[in-house]
C-alpha cells in the first residue's frame, strides 16, 4: 500500500502543474462528469448506506445525494466568477498600479472523511477541490466499508488516478498519507484525530482545514413557540440516529419549560421514528458499529450513576446497534456526558433560572461547532449571538444552516480550523495570490537611498 501511495503521490506531483492552467469549461467538465457517475450509482451509493448505517433511501437521498447534487450545480453555475481575478484597493504605493488577486490551485490536496455522513462528507471538498483545480487524494472511513467501496469504484471509472486516486484502508493508511507533504489537508472528524491530522501537517507546513465537531447547544426561552421547538430539536437530533456532527448535543433551557419540552419532544419522537411496534427501523438508523454502540451505553451509565435521570427512552438493542431516542434529565455537568460530543440518541435536558446563566454555562465550554437558538425575542437572540461564539448559528431552526452554499460552514478553535462550501470551499482549495501590474508613474522612487530626509514631512502628510 505504502509503495501504490508514494507512487500515485508522485504522479499527482507532476501532474498539478497542467491542472493549475486548466479553464473554468474543463472543471465544469469534470464535475459534470463526478455527478454524472454518481447518478449512475444511486442504486449502490442507496445499498450501501443503508448496510453501514442503517439509512433510510429518502434520508440517504436527501442528506447525502441530492445535497451533493446541489453543491455540484452550484460551483458549475457560479465557477467562471469565482476564478475571474479580483480588482484591489490602491495605496499611495502603487497608486497607478493595476492590483489584482487570483485564484491559483494549491496543488496536490488530501481529503480524509468521516463515516457517519460517508458520501456527503467526502463529495463537498472533492467538488470544491476540483473546481479550484487540484489533484486530491481521498481516504473514506473504513467504519463504513461498503460505502467506501462504492466511493473508490465511483472515482477509479471516472477519473485518472494522477488526478483523482482514492485509498480505502484503516487508520493506518491515514498514517501513511500524512507523511507527504501535501499542499493541503482537509479533514473531517473528531477533534482529537483533529489535533493529530494538524501536528503531521505542521511537519511539512502544510495548510489544513479541520472540520470537527463539540457539544452544540440549543437554547430555549420562555418566549418560543416550545411545541415547534421540541419537533425541530427531535428531528435534529435524532436524523441518522443523532451521529450528526451538528445535531444538537444538549438543550438548555428556562426551568419553568422543562416537563412541557420533553413531553412534546416524546410526542414527536414517537410522531417520527415509532410506529405500532414501537422503534421504527425502516426510518431510524443503526448505532455505525460495536465499539460506537459500547461508548454510548457506557455515557448514559456514567452519568446515571452521577445522579443523572432517564427521564424517557434509554431502551438498547445490542443485536442490530440501536439504541432507543433517551432524554436524559438531572445531569450533572462535570460528568462525561457534558463534557465530550455524545453522536448519538442520547439529549440531556439542562435547566437555568435566566437567560444569563445559560449563556455562561455554554461560555465555560468549547467553542460548539453549530449553536441553535429557540426565542421569538429579537433582544434575547442579539445577546446570545453576541455574548456567545459558534461555528455556525441558527435561529429557530437546527441543522439548515449547513444546506446553504452561499454560507460559510465550519468550526472555531476546537470545532474546526477553516471553512468550505460555495465560494468558502473553492477559496480554501485555492491561494489566494496578490498581484501589481505597477505602472511606469510609479512612486516608489521617492522613498530609494540616497534618502531625502526633507521628504519625510511630505510623506507623513501624504500617508
Amino acid at each position: 500500500m505504502e509503495e501504490k501511495i508514494k507512487s500515485v503521490f508522485d504522479l499527482q506531483q507532476k501532474h498539478k502543474f497542467d491542472l493549475r492552467k486548466t479553464n473554468s469549461k474543463t472543471r465544469i467538465e469534470k464535475l459534470k462528469l463526478l455527478k454524472q457517475a454518481l447518478e449512475n450509482a444511486e442504486e449502490e451509493i442507496y445499498a450501501a448506506l443503508e448496510g453501514d448505517l442503517r439509512k433510510n433511501r429518502f434520508e440517504t437521498a436527501v442528506t447525502e445525494l441530492f445535497f451533493t447534487y446541489a453543491e455540484i450545480d452550484h460551483a458549475i453555475k457560479k465557477l467562471k466568477g469565482w476564478m475571474k481575478p479580483k480588482t484591489a484597493g490602491k495605496t499611495m504605493s502603487n497608486l497607478f498600479a493595476r492590483n489584482k488577486i487570483y485564484y491559483e490551485p494549491k496543488g496536490v490536496c488530501l481529503i480524509i472523511a468521516p463515516w457517519n455522513y460517508p458520501l456527503q462528507l467526502i463529495m463537498s471538498p472533492l467538488i470544491s477541490a476540483i473546481a479550484a483545480g487540484n489533484c486530491v487524494i481521498l481516504k473514506p472511513s473504513e467504519l463504513s466499508n461498503a460505502t467506501a467501496a462504492v466511493i473508490s469504484k465511483i472515482i477509479s471509472s471516472t477519473f485518472d488516478e494522477k488526478e483523482i486516486a482514492c485509498f480505502e484502508g484503516d487508520a493506518e493508511v491515514s498514517t501513511i498519507l500524512l507523511k507527504y507533504p501535501f499542499d493541503h489537508i482537509f479533514f473531517t472528524g473528531s477533534t482529537a484525530i483533529g489535533k493529530v491530522v494538524m501536528e503531521a501537517a505542521a511537519t511539512n507546513l502544510t495548510s489544513v482545514t479541520l472540520e470537527l465537531g463539540g457539544k452544540s447547544p440549543a437554547i430555549v426561552d420562555v418566549t418560543c413557540d416550545l411545541k415547534t421547538a421540541a419537533e425541530k430539536i427531535a428531528w435534529g437530533k435524532l436524523v441518522n440516529a443523532g451521529q450528526t456532527c451538528i445535531a444538537p448535543d444538549y438543550v438548555l433551557i428556562d426551568e419553568k419549560l422543562e416537563i412541557n419540552f420533553i413531553e412534546y419532544y416524546k410526542s414527536a419522537v414517537q410522531k417520527m421514528f415509532f410506529n405500532e411496534n414501537g422503534i421504527n427501523r425502516e426510518v431510524y438508523g443503526k448505532i455505525i458499529n460495536e465499539k460506537q454502540f459500547q461508548r454510548l451505553i457506557n455515557l448514559i451509565k456514567r452519568a446515571t450513576d452521577d445522579g443523572a435521570k432517564v427521564f424517557w427512552g434509554g431502551e438498547v438493542n445490542e443485536k442490530d446497534l440501536t439504541i432507543n431516542p433517551t432524554v436524559l434529565t438531572s445531569v450533572n455537568a462535570r460528568n462525561a456526558i457534558m463534557q465530550e460530543e455524545i453522536f448519538g440518541p442520547v439529549l440531556p435536558v439542562v435547566t437555568y433560572k435566566n437567560l444569563q446563566e445559560a449563556i455562561d454555562f455554554i461560555n465555560a465550554k468549547d467553542k460548539p461547532l453549530a449553536f441553535y437558538i429557540f426565542s421569538e425575542n429579537s433582544e434575547n437572540q442579539r445577546k446570545i449571538i453576541n455574548e456567545t461564539s459558534a461555528g455556525g448559528t441558527c435561529v429557530n431552526d437546527v441543522l439548515v444552516h449547513i444546506s446553504n452554499p452561499n454560507l460559510p460552514f465550519g468550526g472555531v478553535n476546537s470545532s474546526g480550523v477553516g471553512s468550505c462550501h460555495g465560494i468558502f470551499g473553492f477559496k480554501t482549495f485555492s491561494h489566494e495570490r496578490a498581484v501589481v501590474f505597477q505602472s511606469k508613474l510609479g512612486m516608489t522612487k521617492m522613498i530609494y537611498p540616497p534618502y531625502q530626509m526633507g521628504l519625510l514631512k511630505w510623506l507623513k502628510k501624504l500617508m
